[in-house]
């Protein structure tokens, strides 16, 4: 069953879900973000989350401080208030103890007040309300320079010596493309935090378009973070 006929409304998202702050995660709806899980507490997080309704939400970490101690479970870095939940849409275990999961992002949602559970991860009441617009694909298309959008693509790969399947992308509906594109780009935490909470995806386009213009006339080929550090 597709997502959208899975989650109608948001009646049907739960009202509280774990959070798995990462910094330079960016997860969309529709879009999918692959994940190394091996530290303890997120690897019983996916475990819980498996036994349930697979349901998890990525956050990014908002302060310095928080980004540090990201890697000790004794602290709870700040975070930002929005993020985005996603099915748990493809698993694996591996033999040393890690597991190897794909989440689809379902939806945006504000983070309310965070709970006192006895789990080592971070539980936090849902808001999605907000975001109700997310659970309907193509929402914005025609609005979307998609042209814009693969120009400056094309620039992107041109300056960093990459190719790109071009059959493949231009089967790909404007909604999946923009976000794939936002999730994959190479910018830091703060730039893919403002494309998670762009207000509509016109908007989002316009973002990663103008991020991408302003670092291949300023500084030549993207500049790399070398992509999140998966947990």
């Amino acid at each position: 069953m597709n997502l959208h006929e899975t989650y109608r409304s948001t009646a049907d998202l739960p009202k509280q879900v774990p959070i798995f702050p990462l910094a330079g995660a960016l997860l969309l709806p529709r879009a999918h973000l692959p994940l190394n899980i091996f530290e303890p507490r997120y690897l019983q997080m996916i475990d819980d989350a498996m036994r349930g309704d697979r349901i998890i939400a990525m956050v990014q970490p908002n302060t310095a401080e928080g980004i540090k101690a990201q890697g000790d479970a004794d602290v709870k870095p700040s975070v930002y208030r929005i993020g985005c939940a996603g099915r748990i849409t493809s698993f694996s275990e591996t033999g040393d103890n890690r597991f190897l999961i794909s989440l689809t992002g379902v939806c945006r949602l504000h983070l309310g007040v965070e709970l006192e559970k006895q789990t080592p991860y971070r539980i936090c009441k849902a808001e999605f309300d907000a975001f109700a617009g997310d659970l309907a694909p193509g929402q914005g298309e025609d609005e979307v320079d998609r042209e814009a959008l693969l120009m400056a693509f094309r620039k992107f790969l041109d300056a960093n010596g990459m190719e790109a399947d071009w059959d493949e992308v231009e089967q790909t509906p404007t909604e999946v493309l923009v976000n794939t594109l936002c999730v994959l780009s190479p910018y830091d935490a703060a730039d893919k935090q403002a494309m998670l909470e762009a207000g509509t995806l016109k908007a989002r386009c316009e973002t990663l378009i103008a991020l991408t213009e302003m670092v291949l006339a300023s500084h030549g080929p993207a500049r790399r973070t070398g992509g999140p550090t998966l947990q």
